[in-house]
């Protein structure tokens, strides 16, 4: 199952995306929601041999990359609410009672992303540059003598280094506020370890935020003023994305 659309939103068409399988998607209605679905094979998609397949990380990001292939599709189309990927089920009759149960869910997670798309806000802090920031902002005037003054300066550069975390959490969470005010919702996720994002900079903030379409470049232009208003802050925007941050409707399914 890759997502739910309203039912008077079903995609027009679907022929230029493959599923993960290689299958067709299709839509399977149930009052006014439809669940995008393809048919998979069990030896593949099955509980134990998915299992093993999510532990093959060739095979996990092909997949991945398929399963939000299909989503995007779905996406320029209208409103989407993303399932996770691998949300797998044994027919299309528990993927209607799914529907049904989860009916009010569903459609007010597509009331909340109709008209909307996420963005993600990463904040990296270089620490030196933060460091001598907060040092310079903490130290005295020259208006005592120069070694008194140095003394000061460099007691001032010590204790920044003692209060520089303190410091980038505040400035990431003042972010992180900042860029709420400018979307209808907002989630600081985890930190991404610097193995898995590719980068030894010091992350700060891992933000989402859901951004109403008309409003993307006003969105684009508060990042740039944030990352260039404090010494030693990097933002990086990324996005569009499906809003799946925003979806709400996760459960463990069979």
């Amino acid at each position: 199952m890759y997502a739910v659309v309203g039912g008077d939103e079903i995609p027009a068409t679907l022929d230029e995306v493959a599923g993960v399988a290689g299958e067709p998607p299709r839509t399977v209605t149930a009052g006014r929601l439809a669940a995008v679905v393809g048919s998979v094979p069990l030896e593949v998609f099955g509980d134990a041999p998915l299992r093993r397949n999510l532990e093959d990380l060739d095979w996990l990001e092909a997949v991945a990359r398929t399963h939000d292939a299909v989503v995007s599709v779905l996406l320029r189309q209208g409103a989407v609410v993303p399932l996770r990927l691998a949300t797998v089920f044994l027919d299309d009759d528990r993927v209607r009672d799914l529907l049904h149960e989860r009916r009010d869910d569903f459609e007010s997670a597509l009331a909340l992303v109709r008209g909307r798309t996420e963005w993600g806000v990463k904040a990296y802090c270089d620490r030196a540059a933060r460091t001598a920031a907060v040092a310079e902002s903490d130290s005295p005037g020259t208006g005592t003598g120069r070694g008194t003054a140095y003394l000061r300066r460099r007691r001032a550069q010590l204790s920044a280094q003692e209060t520089v975390e303190r410091d980038a959490a505040a400035r990431a969470e003042d972010i992180h506020r900042r860029l709420v005010r400018g979307s209808a919702a907002g989630r600081c996720q985890p930190l991404t370890d610097p193995v898995l994002s590719g980068t030894r900079d010091w992350m700060v903030l891992n933000g989402t935020y859901l951004v109403d379409d008309t409003r993307t470049d006003e969105f684009a232009d508060t990042v740039r003023e944030l990352g260039t208003a404090l010494t030693g802050i990097r933002l990086e925007l990324t996005g569009p994305w499906p809003p799946y941050s925003f979806a709400g409707v996760e459960r463990d399914t069979s």
